[in-house]
């Protein structure tokens, strides 16, 4: 099998390229949670918008940002420990049939424990087990999302491994704010989070393939220098 996840064994960034996803994601990340920040907890500040503080909302808006950058540095890091693994458990299990087995067993654990036992800490006498379930389907249904669309960029086993970092890797990487519970925060670090890791999976092979153009290109023109000397 040869999926972008291999092609890191013969291929890596440039460091414009590294310099290039580590930015954009960046910005995406506090982008997205500056933006979605005023819905989600539109409630806490409402009144700068109906008050006309402006002040007040460019430096909630600055704020978010830098909570997003947070996020967005948190999800490189996992995406990029989750390649190191991904390479490790088929080192480990040499049959990438076997080991996306074993990611959609995870998978589901994963999932499995993200319900129960988020219910079983804080939910209150008597509430509804929905809203625990609710959180677990939609990230189930993003990472299938974006799952079938790597899987149409080229190999099709690289749809579990997808599911499984979009599920596995998103929900540990949300963890800090799953400890705490408290709502707003727990959507506002869920959304970014999602949208970062989705761009790094989809995005990487384009990122990976302008490094090998630009080596290409490079190795090129050194040929050409040594030919001209000769000359």
């Amino acid at each position: 099998m040869y999926d972008y996840y291999q092609a890191m064994e013969d291929i890596t960034l440039t460091s414009r390229n590294w310099v290039r996803l580590f930015f954009t994601t960046l910005a995406l990340g506090g982008i997205t949670t500056g933006i979605l920040g005023f819905i989600i907890r539109w409630g806490e500040f409402q009144t700068y918008f109906l008050d006309f503080k402006i002040g007040s909302i460019l430096s909630t808006f600055v704020w978010l940002i830098g909570v997003g950058l947070i996020f967005s540095v948190i999800s490189q890091v996992g995406y990029f420990a989750y390649l190191t693994i991904h390479q490790f458990g088929l080192g480990i299990f040499r049959s990438s049939a076997l080991w996306n087995g074993v990611q959609l067993v995870l998978t589901i654990f994963a999932l499995f424990d993200l319900i129960y036992f988020r219910f079983e800490k804080f939910a209150k006498p008597n509430e509804s087990l929905v809203p625990y379930i609710s959180l677990a389907v939609f990230i189930l249904i993003a990472g299938l999302i974006v799952a079938y669309f790597k899987s149409q960029q080229g190999k099709k086993s690289t749809f579990i491994p997808t599911l499984f970092f979009m599920v596995v890797v998103t929900i540990l990487e949300w963890i800090p704010v799953l400890r705490v519970n408290e709502k707003s925060w727990v959507y506002l670090m869920l959304f970014p989070l999602v949208i970062c890791n989705a761009y790094q999976i989809l995005m990487l092979p384009k990122y990976l393939k302008r490094s090998e153009e630009e080596r290409a290109a490079k190795k090129g023109n050194q040929n050409m220098k040594v030919s001209n000397k000769k000359k």
